[in-house]
């Protein structure tokens, strides 16, 4: 079994997009679409933590493994873990992400595991 590891990281992103709950299941669900990944059930959303710390992380569990995000209400950050053993457009993901986000700037990195 191989995996893949997209790691996206998203910089000043919409200052309202990093503090709704909607917006974050919508975009879990879309995301699944856009990368050709089959969701298994509905997002788990949680918001904790205090000051700079405080903000939402989802997991969004795929057939294939899962997407995890994290949204920084503090400095407009979201930073998304995508793992799937079934194989995916890195940069579409990217893409869709900064995109929908809004997010000015990113890094994108991608791990192949055997």
């Amino acid at each position: 079994m191989k995996g893949q590891l997209t790691i996206i990281d998203l910089y000043e992103c919409d200052n309202d997009l990093v503090k709704n709950k909607v917006a974050l299941a919508r975009f879990g669900k879309e995301l699944c679409k856009v990368i050709k990944m089959k969701a298994h059930g509905g997002p788990i959303i949680k918001r904790y933590g205090k000051g700079k710390l405080r903000g939402y992380t989802a997991v969004q569990l795929i057939e294939t493994s899962n997407i995890v995000i994290h949204l920084d209400e503090y400095e407009h950050k979201v930073f998304i873990d995508i793992f799937s053993c079934k194989d995916f457009d890195s940069l579409v993901a990217r893409d869709f992400s900064k995109k929908y986000f809004m997010a000015k700037k990113f890094k994108l990195k991608t791990i192949m595991r055997e």
